[in-house]
């Protein structure tokens, strides 16, 4: 049960959240193997003067279009994560415009046993949402 964040300067439409909101999705499903219907995501749209970074950042200039994913979820191995920034990175940029650069991921991740929703059913024996077939091995 990921909950994803986006943190956005104010000023986009609801056209490109939901083009955002399903590219991430997209990669959550392809990469992780999470089922279609486990989306939450929330998007954060601050004011200019609420959303402080430098215009370059590493190296690379950043443009006003700037986002910060937050993505909670169960602990994956390392390769699982870097695939899923790469994934989301590739789907942003097809789906919704968003060049690399624009684009900062943070994964924030908590024990299995943090996690509750009505009707969710979870294996005893992963941890994890019962309909998932491919679930990530034990770290």
């Amino acid at each position: 049960m990921p909950l994803i964040n986006v943190h956005l300067r104010r000023g986009t439409t609801p056209e490109y959240r939901s083009n955002v909101s399903a590219a991430i999705h997209k990669a959550m499903v392809d990469v992780l193997k999470i089922p279609h219907d486990d989306q939450f995501h929330v998007f954060h749209e601050v004011t200019p003067d609420n959303f402080h970074m430098q215009p370059v950042v590493f190296g690379l200039p950043r443009s006003e279009r700037t986002m910060f994913i937050q993505l909670s979820f169960n602990q994956r191995t390392a390769e699982q994560k870097n695939e899923l920034f790469r994934a989301i990175v590739d789907n942003l940029r097809l789906l919704a415009g968003v060049p690399q650069e624009d684009v900062m991921l943070m994964v924030l991740e908590t024990a299995r046993e943090n996690w509750w929703a009505a009707g969710r059913v979870v294996n005893p024996e992963t941890g994890y949402d019962a309909r998932m077939t491919d679930v990530p091995a034990e770290n």
